[in-house]
């Protein structure tokens, strides 16, 4: 099986794109740094892109079948209306929604030769916005009515497209996220990387009779 996906760097990314590798995928990587996940991954073909840079995205050059493409890179800057600047609207709509979109069109020739599937790794705020997270929930919201136009667009021609909703995950950006929060971080007390990977498998592993459009993960 040949997978696409961003955001191999660290957190649920980094997981998923090594349990596709031990399993036998063949793994198609867009990264910012290639050098940062070459080692880590000598076997996948790793292709270099900005993702705030819809130029580098549209020059990507793509296999001619994909089975999957996931999306899962991503970036935060919390604050209040109030305080958050052009760069971090700009910045957040950039990464975790538009280059999901170009990217997503480079890869449909080769998905709809597959009949592939396209996973968005999305948010509990891409399905409700609290004080602080305007930009990134706005974002996210965005990359749900995405996944929703797609799939119906694409339904005829054998593509299927499902949201992943995690809740907080205890990687990289919650850390980030509680530090601007002034709050203690403790990995335990939520969900693993390695949860969300599980449910992402059983959605690139699902039989051809059936879809799963949405799925909501959530911390006990």
């Amino acid at each position: 099986m040949k997978r696409l996906l961003t955001g191999a760097g660290s957190g649920i990314g980094r997981d998923l794109a090594r349990r596709l590798r031990d399993r036998g995928d063949e793994l198609w990587l867009v990264v910012r740094d290639a050098a940062r996940v070459a080692d880590e991954f000598p076997d996948a073909h790793v292709l270099e892109a900005d993702l705030t840079d819809g130029t580098a995205i549209a020059g990507l050059r793509l296999p001619d079948r994909l089975d999957s493409v996931v999306h899962v890179a991503g970036m935060v800057e919390l604050g209040p209306v109030a305080d958050l600047d052009e760069a971090a609207w700009t910045g957040q709509l950039a990464v975790n929604l538009v280059a999901p979109a170009l990217l997503t069109r480079a890869a449909l020739p080769a998905l709809r030769a597959a009949g592939g599937t396209v996973v968005l790794v999305n948010s509990g705020a891409g399905l409700r916005a609290s004080p602080g997270w305007s930009a990134y929930a706005a974002s996210k919201f965005g990359l749900r009515a995405l996944a929703d136009a797609l799939r119906a667009e694409e339904r005829e021609n054998g593509v299927r497209v499902t949201s992943v909703f995690p809740g907080r995950t205890a990687t990289p950006m919650q850390e980030k996220v509680h530090r601007h929060e002034g709050k203690e971080y403790v990995d335990a007390d939520w969900i693993r990387p390695d949860t969300v990977v599980d449910v992402i498998v059983s959605v690139l592993d699902l039989p051809a009779d059936a879809t799963v459009p949405e799925v909501s993960i959530s911390p006990r």
